[in-house]
């Protein structure tokens, strides 16, 4: 039986609940006001208009994760593979978004010289979680 569609189903609901950790973390990291101590600007508003995208985006993103653990052979190692596609949007955010999409320049650099670690760290939150969220909804094979 060709279960591919639903582990595509599964991969997308990880990617999600990997976008809520990933602004659960954002939200908290700013909470804690550790931009403002590594002169970064950072703000989350922890409201359905900001929350909303990240979910959809990590659904999204969680479909490029489907890549990695779609084959029969390759369902092994999924948090660690969960954090290697979490490069992925990192770079996409960090070389598309922030230069051509917002004022904030190569990497967001205008937003801090840290932004690129800050955003590095929040995608491997929701890769980690991704993967995790789903090997656990995937269960055995």
């Amino acid at each position: 039986m060709n279960r591919g569609p639903a582990l595509l189903a599964v991969c997308f609901t990880g990617g999600l609940l990997g976008g809520l950790f990933n602004a659960v973390a954002i939200w908290l990291v700013v909470e804690l006001q550790l931009p403002r101590l590594a002169q970064v600007t950072l703000h989350a508003d922890f409201t359905p208009a900001w929350l909303y995208p990240k979910l959809v985006w990590g659904g999204i993103w969680g479909l490029a994760y489907f890549i990695t653990v779609g084959g029969r052979n390759a369902r092994r190692h999924w948090i660690r593979k969960g954090l290697w596609v979490a490069l992925l949007p990192a770079a996409f955010q960090l070389c598309y978004l922030f230069p051509y999409r917002t004022p904030h320049g190569m990497f967001g650099l205008k937003l801090g010289a840290l932004m690129p670690a800050f955003v590095i760290a929040f995608n491997l939150v929701w890769g980690f979680f991704t993967g995790f969220f789903t090997r656990l909804l995937w269960g055995r094979d």
